[in-house]
């Protein structure tokens, strides 16, 4: 049966801002995302996506305002029982150590065992089933550095998997890989929210691909939120072009009727 938003609150910031040093980052955000929500954060580079993701995430404190992430301050509830319920893939991860992908995969049990305590036959079968969800089963005995980009983002979702989480937290998954290995990560996301439930939050530089797959965008812009809601709302031209300061061409996509925009190099802005 298809998963849907469930009208129940995965995420609620109220007043939320940031600042760095005393320069300002975010600045008074409001919005909520739904359980079983796919939601999308747009915005030029240097609007605070990935900040907000960190928040989200628990790794840097407000400046002011609040966050629940599932009920939670996530800044204050235990660690570990955090990163059960949260996993959060970063736009930066190290790949120059010579773990397997079964190893890697695994070690997204870590939340939910004691400290030093050997993983057990139950975390090998979640493990196991991570991987042939993310379909990186077939590479268990490869080592991360012997993996392409699209194989190795898909080991790392493996891994949050496999710590049955209820929310994922993504800043730019696809980034630096090609059509085909983008579609491939964002229809497994697609089918992980589908399929289990998880609440998918995600910051994408790919307005098309945000269209398409976002049920709600969230429009950052300076740090101020510059559009909420579905892509037909948020992806309007003139919206865009004040964001992000260019000409663009924004029509229908016959594909589901979702926005699709194109920007308009300078020697074809006459035509």
């Amino acid at each position: 049966m298809k998963a849907t938003a469930t009208g129940r609150e995965a995420i609620r910031v109220t007043d939320l801002s940031l600042a760095y040093n005393g320069q300002p980052v975010l600045h008074r955000l409001y919005f909520t995302v739904e359980e079983g929500e796919f939601f999308l954060v747009i915005g030029p580079n240097g609007s605070g996506k990935s900040s907000l993701i960190r928040l989200l995430a628990g790794l840097l404190p407000p400046t002011s305002g609040e966050i629940a992430i599932l009920g939670h301050n996530p800044t204050k509830v235990n660690r570990r029982l955090f990163a059960r319920r949260v996993a959060m893939l970063p736009q930066q991860i190290p790949v120059d150590f010579p773990f397997k992908v079964a190893e890697t995969v695994l070690m997204g049990r870590a939340p939910h065992l004691r400290p030093w305590e050997l993983e057990k036959k139950e975390d090998r079968r979640l493990a196991a089933e991570a991987m042939a969800f993310t379909g990186v089963d077939h590479l268990a005995g490869r080592r991360l550095d012997q993996l392409s980009g699209g194989e190795r983002q898909r080991v790392f979702i493996a891994q949050a998997l496999c710590r049955r989480p209820r929310l994922l937290l993504l800043d730019e998954p696809t980034a630096a890989l090609d059509p085909a290995h983008q579609i491939m990560i964002l229809d497994l996301l697609e089918r992980l929210r589908r399929e289990q439930g998880v609440t998918v939050v995600m910051v994408s530089h790919d307005l098309n691909l945000a269209a398409m797959y976002g049920h709600r965008l969230l429009l950052l812009d300076g740090g101020k939120l510059a559009g909420l809601g579905s892509p037909a709302t948020v992806l309007n031209r003139e919206r865009l072009e004040k964001c992000y300061r260019c000409a663009l061409m924004v029509d229908e996509n016959p594909m589901g009727g979702v926005p699709r925009i194109m920007p308009i190099p300078e020697k074809h802005r006459s035509l």
